[in-house]
């Protein structure tokens, strides 16, 4: 997953805390954060304002609202403040990302970017599809790190609703699994998996449909 990407899938976790996403859109977002640690932050932190969110009634907050001048950077300065102060933040992060997260619904500040730090940017390796099913469209990078290798899955064909499974096969033959995402159908998916493998003991992963069979292969 490109730096775009990533940040799109963010920018949506607002709407997916608030359920205003579409089935396809928010299962492919789902699948995101079923494999981003970081994705997985931002959303527990946006989560609990979701409820008093819906409380709020957007035709009373008028058409022509403006924060005043560096009022996101305020936010974004105070959280990061918090973030330097554990035993305060407790007491203290909620009312600031609720006013962060009012500015957001006015007018339409991106507020989930902004919870949390920026993630390391790694190396992402391009891997060649040894097998494929014909009704899917993929392609796959691998991201090196020091506990393991990270999968990055892009495709589209996958059965909508079905489990799908992921094994990395380690340079003994070993399988180990790399995690699970849900089909989306005719709709682009993009799925971050990780596996306990590092990537200078893994041979290849492999993808299992639903039915039990390989759907896709790669050699890495």
């Amino acid at each position: 997953m490109n730096d775009d990407d990533h940040r799109q899938i963010r920018e949506s976790l607002g709407a997916y805390a608030l359920e205003q996403l579409g089935d396809a859109e928010r299962t492919t977002v789902q699948a995101h954060i079923d494999g981003c640690i970081v994705c997985q932050a931002e959303l527990a932190l946006i989560a609990p304002l979701a409820a008093p969110l819906r409380l709020i009634d957007p035709d009373h907050l008028g058409t022509d609202l403006q924060p005043p001048a560096g009022l996101d950077e305020a936010i974004v300065a105070r959280m990061r403040a918090e973030r330097a102060e554990p035993r305060r933040r407790l007491r203290r992060w909620v009312p600031v990302a609720a006013a962060a997260a009012v500015v957001a619904l006015a007018v339409g500040v991106v507020v989930g970017r902004a919870l949390a730090p920026d993630a390391p940017k790694r190396p992402l390796e391009t891997v060649g599809i040894d097998e494929l099913a014909s009704e899917i469209d993929a392609s796959a990078e691998v991201i090196n790190h020091t506990w393991g290798m990270e999968i990055v899955l892009t495709g589209s064909g996958f059965r909508n609703g079905e489990a799908y499974e992921v094994n990395v096969v380690d340079d003994r033959g070993e399988q180990v699994s790399a995690g699970q995402f849900l089909g989306t159908g005719d709709a682009p998916i993009v799925c971050n998996l990780n596996s306990s493998v590092r990537r200078d003991d893994a041979a290849r992963f492999e993808v299992i449909g639903p039915d039990g069979d390989v759907v896709l292969a790669t050699s890495v």
